[in-house]
């Protein structure tokens, strides 16, 4: 993985902090990723550990847990 991913589900919470990461890392080294509008990358997500959204996974697969907007059973009802 060349850049980090942001995946998140477009609740407030969420599209704050993708508006923020964004900001501090750079649209260039960000993919966002938003359930509502393709919903087949949820596996994805949870392979690489996300638990709950918004959630940012580093180049490394580190992954980052940013506030709390929704747990990964929420955003699959």
């Amino acid at each position: 993985m060349s850049k980090s991913i942001f995946y998140h589900a477009g609740c407030p919470v969420c599209v704050s902090a993708e508006h923020d990461i964004v900001n501090l890392i750079g649209a260039e080294n960000v993919e966002i990723v938003h359930f509502g509008e393709d919903a087949s990358r949820i596996p994805e997500a949870e392979k690489a550990g996300v638990k709950s959204v918004p959630a940012l996974v580093t180049p490394n697969g580190n992954v980052l847990h940013i506030n709390f907007g929704a747990s990964m059973a929420d955003v699959k009802a």
